[in-house]
């Protein structure tokens, strides 16, 4: 797979690279025709800092934000996420005046939950949702109803590449979208034309990366 590996550039910046893979791979709940990898920009001290600051660049000066909610192992771009809001002196309600940079947990019932420890971090918070990719929106309202539940108020979502334009209202932000990458398309798997024709999934995919069949 790696020798179709083609590279896409952000307009925010050469330093943010998208990498896709072409071929048939499976979500939990789609098939697409691409598989946008993200290792670089989610481990590269460099392209994680530089996402970081291209998508607080984006946020009115007067956004309050608490928290930074990382999923898809995000941290790192997260954590530059913080880094930023505390450099550019956004209203922030913590007594540390300090962002949070947390990660939620999934339970054996794949339930995504919050340890009584972290629950500090998000109730009553100005959250910011950051995300890897986002592909038909599902993973995403589990994410805000999560938070909902949890007492957590959404400020913004931040997705590194998505094929969704907003989420209950909230325009999903991002650094990469569909009209990136020629051709991408998901599709519902009872619908998939590559299933159609007898052809086998490359790999399983996720936020976190691919595992080949």
């Amino acid at each position: 797979m790696e020798n179709k590996v083609m590279k896409f550039y952000s307009k925010a910046g050469n330093n943010i690279i998208l990498r896709a893979i072409p071929g048939h791979f499976a979500t939990s709940h789609s098939h697409i025709n691409y598989y946008v990898d993200m290792t670089g920009l989610k481990t590269r001290r460099s392209e994680a800092a530089a996402v970081g600051k291209a998508f607080v660049q984006r946020l009115p000066i007067e956004t309050v934000v608490d928290t930074v909610c990382c999923l898809d192992g995000c941290e790192v771009i997260g954590a530059y996420v913080a880094e930023e809001l505390e450099r550019g002196n956004f209203p922030s309600m913590n007594m540390h005046n300090t962002v949070y940079v947390v990660t939620p947990e999934f339970n054996m019932n794949n339930q995504m939950i919050f340890r009584d420890n972290l629950v500090g971090s998000i109730r009553n918070k100005n959250i910011i949702l950051l995300l890897a990719t986002t592909t038909t929106g599902m993973t995403l309202r589990r994410s805000l109803e999560c938070i909902d539940y949890y007492g957590g108020k959404i400020q913004a979502i931040f997705s590194v590449f998505s094929a969704v334009k907003a989420i209950n209202g909230i325009p999903v932000q991002s650094m990469f979208d569909t009209s990136d990458i020629p051709g991408y398309q998901a599709y519902e798997v009872h619908n998939c034309p590559f299933c159609k024709n007898k052809q086998k999934l490359d790999a399983m995919v996720n936020g976190y990366g691919y595992s080949k069949l």
